[in-house]
């Protein structure tokens, strides 16, 4: 046998959703160890020869391109303690994300161009989900001295942000995008105006005052949204976005830039449309998020946006923390939570509740984060003849709960442990392989998060 010929496998008979090129059809597929081959209506069992392995589905199966994880903070370097690439990568692939783009905000803030490298080494060394790296817009986050846009966008760098040191200086914003469109570079914000933000720690309103937690105003994201978007319309060319917006309020801004012909695109967490302040319930820390969780009406209008095209991206907005930082009294416990492994889920549910179409739904999670990041011409976001075999096997129907003990990042921090969703990914292939396979995971008895409800 030679050692050196490729596998061949095949799907068949099987509906495949393929956003990036508005095919959603059913047929077949044809894949070897890096490549697809053949894909559409006309792959089926008389065109297979007897080298192809044919691997069996269920009825109610469909193939989407693996996802592309827009935002993922993880704490290497620095912070392995409470994720490293090695456990984000395993919670990803169980997850169904092919490729992830992470956030600069470790320790020491990612900055140079050997810290980028380290990304894309630690990424090929793990051989899973595929690492794209953000840097830092301002050196360490000072907010201050612009990073080197132009050199870091020619190693890899998909874009520059603060995280949530959201940027305060007006002329540096300006400064930044009058640089950043000489590289065609991507600069992101998350509104947040600080004098008006404070030290709050929830949504500002009755809730707030129920509880005696200082509120955070909703004009705090609204207000820097309305700077950043004229200081965008001044720019004549830059490319921005927003990060994270929770507020009906900017909903309603980026719908009035984009008609307006602004380069804007934006994103908010899946926390923020399938949760809101309610469920902080009696100072559960799990839900401490910044930006906070918002009224109903405005996660209501967050699945408006994405019904109408305005939001362009969910993203898990992944943020592991380790038990002492969330074990503590509301005050003093740490911002974020995590989601890897709930982004697939927390999509079907509000294409579910908000009517939304499946492969509209498919693309907000697949090749619109990866057009954005300009990662859909190494084939990220997408299914496509002669480009790497990365794609995923889901069941939109398949019922399952969270065990938070069983989940594959290295911290806990879910607010949804126990929670019964809908959706489930199956299969994840990477580069042709399989990296995880729920069936199979399952047989052999090994930690697995997906229980099947009912």
């Amino acid at each position: 046998m030679d050692k050196n010929k490729m596998t061949k496998k095949a799907y068949l008979n099987i509906r495949i959703i393929n956003p990036a090129l508005s095919r959603d059809f059913v047929g077949g597929i044809i894949f070897n160890d890096k490549k697809i081959l053949d894909m559409g209506e006309h792959v089926h069992k008389d065109v297979i020869d007897s080298q192809t392995e044919i691997i069996e589905t269920e009825a109610d199966e469909i193939i989407i391109p693996g996802l592309v994880d827009f935002r993922v903070h993880v704490g290497e370097p620095g912070r392995e303690y409470k994720e490293d690439f090695d456990t984000a990568c395993q919670a990803a692939v169980k997850g169904g994300i092919t490729h992830m783009a992470v956030l600069p905000d470790c320790k020491p803030v990612r900055d140079t161009i050997a810290q980028t490298e380290l990304v894309h080494k630690r990424s090929d060394e793990i051989g899973l989900t595929k690492l794209h790296p953000y840097s830092a817009l301002t050196k360490d986050f000072d907010g201050q001295t612009l990073c080197e846009i132009g050199l870091l966008s020619q190693r890899g760098v998909v874009g520059f942000t603060d995280c949530h040191n959201s940027i305060q200086t007006a002329g540096l914003l300006a400064r930044s995008f009058k640089y950043a469109k000489h590289f065609n570079a991507l600069i992101l914000n998350t509104p947040n105006d600080k004098s008006l933000s404070g030290s709050g720690l929830i949504n500002n309103g009755s809730l707030s005052t129920k509880l005696g937690l200082k509120g955070i105003s909703k004009d705090a994201e609204i207000i820097q949204l309305e700077r950043d978007i004229r200081l965008l319309r001044s720019s004549n060319g830059a490319r921005y976005h927003a990060c994270n917006i929770t507020t009906a309020e900017s909903v309603d801004l980026i719908r009035n830039a984009k008609a307006e012909g602004l380069n804007i695109t934006c994103d908010t967490a899946a926390f923020y449309i399938s949760m809101n302040e309610n469920d902080i319930d009696d100072y559960r820390t799990f839900t401490k998020l910044m930006p906070p969780l918002r009224h109903e009406d405005d996660r209501l209008a967050l699945i408006e946006g994405f019904k109408d095209g305005t939001i362009d991206v969910l993203t898990s907005d992944h943020r592991a923390e380790d038990v002492e930082s969330k074990r503590q009294p509301y005050e003093e416990a740490s911002f974020g939570a995590i989601g890897l492994e709930t982004l697939f889920s927390l999509a079907i549910d509000m294409m579910d509740e908000g009517e939304l179409d499946l492969s509209k739904t498919i693309a907000t999670i697949t090749s619109a984060p990866a057009s954005i990041l300009g990662i859909d011409k190494k084939g990220a976001g997408k299914i496509e003849v002669g480009k790497p075999a990365n794609f995923v096997r889901m069941s939109p129907t398949l019922g399952w709960k969270v065990d938070a003990s069983l989940l594959r990042s290295k911290s806990k921090n879910t607010p949804y442990d126990g929670k019964p969703m809908t959706g489930t990914i199956i299969e994840t292939i990477i580069d042709g392989k399989s990296v995880y396979n729920r069936n199979e995971e399952t047989t052999l008895n090994a930690p697995n998060y997906l229980k099947a409800v009912g």
